[in-house]
């Protein structure tokens, strides 16, 4: 399936001050599909490592971390020749050689002609545990399941994707469109960004099958859990992870560690949160006090935790595939939590790291703060066609920013300084252009 980041590699590639490239990203995303197909289309050959598949790969990094040496092995390992700059070197799971994301320093340093690529899950969480990290030795790529627009893409939508992405104005689009755009968000809610979850929607529409893949992987996630950390601090993720879909069906989502365990030590339960960070499997927004720059120097406690993923929060609810033809059910199911999940994971598609949001004592909250064109840009997101704009205009009287957006399910709308992006389109939001 054709994926945003593919021409990001290709521009890794072509760039002059190249060095290998670590793509993280959590379990099941597509990591090491992406980096075969990018090898196949543009590399004369691909040399493919797994270390969790043939752990004695590992034998190849041990003593003297010579390029020579290690190209040499693994060319006889392949039996077929690695040429520099023609073979795509791919090193997955890489994660279980730590020696491997070692050697990537002597390799940037003597052997910079050699293209690598290193992907594997848990990246986040094992990198420098166990050998010396390669700082400033390798560039690195995030991987994330598919936005929306990818998912358009994977339907044949290609040129509706391409209608919405170009659009530089709130005049409405026509309403087959925006209606159009509504049913396959419904869709997209429940089937998400999973890679084989989508595959499989476009191969059936078999929606019982896809509730069936998002069940494997949350499976395979919480096995990580224990796999790759001490049982005390798998018990801790593991609540955590459980408890996730029933604090953001809270009316304010703000996570309450006491709603995990009544005994709960911050310290130790934030370590749990950053894990989970790491392995990519959650966002997390931090409340800020004051929207000034930077938004990380102005962070208080107050904290929410979003999913990676829109349908693995639905597989976690186990949300009837009846919520897709009930009208808006599926917007407002649980308060709303599948717009703030979905809005969460649009940003991270984006590029967007860290995410904020702005809430007063009681009298209201933005879902999201962004740092757009150096201008700090609110957003408050709703699941219906609400014209309620209260903790919008609170907001515009207390810090007067020179946009207010929403985004809800209503058509695009400029209304003075309130401009309403349809939520099928929210990734705009973040662009230059539509802000201007």
């Amino acid at each position: 399936m054709k994926r945003d980041i593919y021409n990001q590699l290709c521009a890794w590639k072509q760039s002059s001050s190249r060095k290998p490239l670590i793509l993280k990203g959590a379990r099941q995303v597509g990591k090491t599909y992406i980096l075969q197909e990018f090898g196949a289309k543009e590399y004369d050959s691909v040399a493919y490592y797994n270390f969790e598949e043939d752990p004695d790969l590992k034998d190849i990094f041990t003593g003297r971390m010579s390029p020579d040496k290690i190209i040499d092995q693994l060319s006889i390992y392949q039996e077929s020749r690695i040429t520099p700059d023609n073979t795509l070197i791919i090193f997955d799971e890489v994660q279980n050689s730590p020696q491997t994301l070692t050697s990537l320093k002597y390799f940037c340093e003597n052997a910079p002609e050699y293209h690598i690529a290193a992907a594997g899950s848990l990246l986040g969480v094992k990198v420098g545990q166990t050998a010396p990290f390669p700082v400033g030795k390798v560039n690195f790529l995030d991987m994330h399941p598919m936005a929306f627009g990818e998912f358009l893409d994977a339907l044949g939508k290609e040129q509706l994707r391409k209608y919405i992405q170009e659009k530089t104005d709130f005049n409405s689009i026509p309403q087959t469109f925006h209606a159009e755009l509504i049913d396959f968000l419904k869709i997209y809610y429940f089937v998400g960004g999973m890679p084989e979850a989508v595959g499989q929607y476009v191969q059936d529409k078999d929606l019982n099958t896809v509730r069936k893949i998002q069940k494997e992987i949350l499976a395979a996630y919480e096995m990580d859990f224990s796999k790759y950390t001490t049982k005390a601090e798998a018990i801790r993720i593991s609540g955590i992870w459980a408890s996730i879909p029933g604090q953001l069906s809270r009316e304010n989502k703000k996570f309450i560690l006491s709603q995990v365990d009544k005994n709960a030590r911050a310290r130790e339960y934030n370590e749990s949160i950053q894990w989970l960070m790491d392995a990519g499997l959650v966002k997390k927004a931090n409340n800020i006090k004051i929207p000034k720059l930077p938004l990380s120097g102005y962070l208080d406690d107050k904290f929410k935790i979003y999913l990676l993923d829109v349908g693995l929060l639905g597989a976690m609810i186990n949300v009837s595939q009846k919520a897709i033809i009930e009208g808006d059910r599926l917007f407002s199911e649980y308060n709303g939590a599948f717009v703030e999940n979905y809005v969460a994971q649009e940003f991270a598609a984006q590029g967007e790291k860290e995410l904020y949001y702005w809430a007063s004592r009681h009298t209201a909250e933005i879902d999201f703060i962004a740092a757009v064109k150096d201008e700090i840009l609110p957003l408050e997101v709703k699941s219906g066609t609400s014209r309620q704009k209260k903790s919008l205009i609170v907001y515009g009287e207390k810090f007067k920013p020179p946009v207010l957006s929403r985004s809800t399910l209503m058509n695009f709308k400029e209304d003075g300084k309130i401009r309403n992006y349809p939520l099928y389109a929210v990734s705009l939001f973040l662009k230059k252009a539509m802000v201007a």
